[in-house]
């Protein structure tokens, strides 16, 4: 999963360009520039941290940072056989070889190789990790990063992975070979989504500039060695550092001084930001792969008020957008002239999830059950529907009624009829204040967190504050434009309203989102039923299986009254007739999963 990504300032300048001159047989158009829209800042070239794991931020990774597999617009799986290839060696025990192609190499002319590899795997595995090590206390409450009190002499990899899933079940450091081109790893168990768990696009970072700036290197080679040798001999004097400057080394909001540190593997490269205004992405030069850009410049702008996105359509000084959709947005597009509009359901879902553990109030609030139920109770989710979402798809908005299953998908039904989803359909004032009582919860204040700056988000926040007072509860206002960062941090909040995008069509997609210390898992939730479900979910090959397991599982989570799901996203995607080959997919990055694809054309209008 990855956080739906929105808010940010407006902002101005940076207008669509266009060219003439193919470059080479690639298809590159020398001097060609295009300019997309999106609705909140990018922050970091790492999104595989709790931190860094947003939308907005792995948009830009996605076409940055190459991997071996990529999902198109069917959806389906793509294998990338051009940056490398994987293989399963044995199914018993699970063990799968990585094998980087000859022609990749990053931006900077080093090639990929074993130690991109294997910082990959130490980073999301955290089997080299410091045991029983907790951050929390060296977590800024006011921005989500780590503190300048952070332990040095700490190996702690801020992935998120648990040993029971993913990487986290290759506990064994994995054999180099191939001259350091491949890595061979073995899982501790079987595990249904191995496929998805290593390195795919948007996700390896450059392991030679994080020992150069952790260790304090000055070779390229000699810094790809320095990752190995940490790695391999386990020391714990190189890997804190190390694992400290991938925690946060890539975080930035605006051009880094430090040329180093937006070095790329994919078909571009950050080579301008403007913090709060816009991304630039320059076709990379030294990308040899088969996703070659056909446009140099890719230009991705700040807007997170989506009617600002829809007149800068209509000025021209943007290409593509996908606002966040409204009845507002819908009427503007339709007067506008030279554009292509396309809608449906998108594959997010908006949620409201409650912080069993180190919220902002200080009884800790929703660590009692009794609380929850009766916020849970006070949500107006069905309002909500009608008021912001059925004005823009009509019939087809309606509440989502489960944690696991999407609306129409296989099981869904079943679930949502066997959960306690039906019991918060409409509010119950009377009820919830009567639960409220009985807790004997003293300091009724609950502080939402969400994006301040999103129109629907205020609106939805406003209704959510006024039916929850009414029951006796005193909600106040968390919203920040800077709120992704924030999600998952100690004493920020109480409770969260934001959506989760699904970024894949594996089994255990929405897994981390639940089990216990698991890198989506931002409310501090825990449940050894949950997790032990998870366990299974895991190594279930049958289909039939998985999902008895996952409606287990959602009704669980209802019973525990962990929040509430709310409605699945409309999508609304609008581009210009001078660029080509936009088509939108489902699962992030949504417009951008085919950017290399792009083209402008000879007509439309050009600044």
């Amino acid at each position: 999963m990855a956080l739906t990504a929105v808010g940010a300032l407006v902002i101005s300048g940076c207008t669509a360009g266009g060219g003439e001159e193919n470059n080479d047989d690639s298809g590159l158009v020398e001097g060609s520039s295009i300019t997309a829209a999106w609705n909140q800042a990018f922050y970091s070239m790492n999104g595989n941290t709790s931190f860094g794991n947003a939308t907005a931020n792995n948009n830009i990774n996605y076409l940055v940072l190459d991997g071996f597999n990529y999902y198109d617009n069917t959806p389906e799986l793509v294998k990338n056989e051009s940056f490398g290839s994987y293989e399963l060696v044995s199914e018993d025990p699970l063990t799968v070889k990585y094998t980087i192609s000859d022609d990749a190499s990053w931006s900077d002319g080093t090639p990929v190789d074993a130690a991109d590899m294997l910082l990959h795997w130490a980073a999301n595995s955290r089997s080299l990790d410091t045991p029983d090590f907790d951050p929390a206390e060296f977590t800024d409450p006011d921005t989500g990063e780590f503190t300048e009190s952070f332990p040095t002499d700490v190996v702690y990899f801020d992935s998120g992975a648990t040993p029971t899933s993913g990487l986290g079940l290759v506990s064994e450091t994995p054999e180099v070979g191939d001259d350091g081109k491949s890595i061979t790893m073995t899982y501790d168990q079987p595990f249904v989504d191995w496929e998805l768990t290593f390195a795919g696009v948007g996700a390896m970072l450059p392991a030679h500039i994080v020992a150069k700036k952790a260790l304090e290197l000055d070779d390229n080679e000699a810094a790809k060695q320095a990752i190995l040798d940490a790695i391999q001999d386990e020391d714990a004097a190189a890997l804190a550092p190390i694992s400290s400057f991938w925690n946060s080394g890539f975080n930035f909001t605006e051009m880094p001084d430090d040329p180093e540190l937006v070095t790329a593997s994919g078909p571009y490269m950050i080579s301008d930001y403007v913090a709060d205004q816009y991304v630039t992405l320059t076709a990379n030069p030294e990308y040899a792969g088969d996703n070659t850009a056909n446009i140099e410049e890719i230009t991705i702008r700040f807007i997170p008020d989506p009617l600002a996105a829809v007149q800068a359509l209509e000025n021209g000084e943007v290409d593509i957008i996908q606002p966040q959709a409204t009845a507002d947005i819908t009427t503007a597009l339709e007067g506008i002239d030279g554009i292509t509009v396309n809608t449906g359901l998108g594959g997010t879902y908006e949620h409201v999830d409650l912080q069993f553990d180190q919220g902002r109030n200080p009884e800790n609030i929703f660590s009692n059950p009794l609380v929850r139920e009766a916020f849970m109770k006070t949500i107006p989710r069905q309002e909500i529907v009608d008021t912001l979402i059925k004005p823009i798809i009509g019939d087809d908005a309606i509440l989502r009624d489960s944690q696991l299953f999407v609306p129409g998908a296989e099981g869904y039904d079943d679930s949502a009829a066997n959960n306690t989803s039906a019991d918060y359909a409409e509010v119950d004032i009377e009820g919830a204040t009567a639960l409220l009582a009985e807790s004997g919860v003293t300091n009724t204040e609950v502080c939402i967190l969400y994006a301040s700056n999103n129109p629907r988000r205020v609106n939805e926040f406003s209704l959510i504050q006024q039916s929850a007072n009414s029951a006796g509860f005193n909600v106040t206002d968390c919203g920040s434009e800077e709120w992704g960062g924030l999600l998952g941090t100690p004493g920020a909040y109480d409770a969260s309203l934001f959506g989760w995008q699904s970024t894949s069509l594996g089994v255990t997609n929405s897994l981390p989102t639940f089990e216990t210390g698991g890198i989506n898992n931002l409310n501090f939730y825990s449940n050894a039923e949950v997790d032990e479900i998870i366990s299974q979910l895991n190594v279930e090959f049958d289909a039939e299986a998985q999902i008895e397991l996952q409606q287990e599982m959602d009704r669980l989570l209802w019973e525990d009254f962990y929040g509430v799901t709310i409605f699945q996203f409309p999508e609304v995607t609008a581009f210009s007739d001078r660029v080509t080959n936009i088509d939108a997919s489902i699962l992030a990055p949504t417009i951008f999963w085919n950017a290399w694809d792009w083209e402008v054309t000879d007509g439309g209008s050009e600044e």
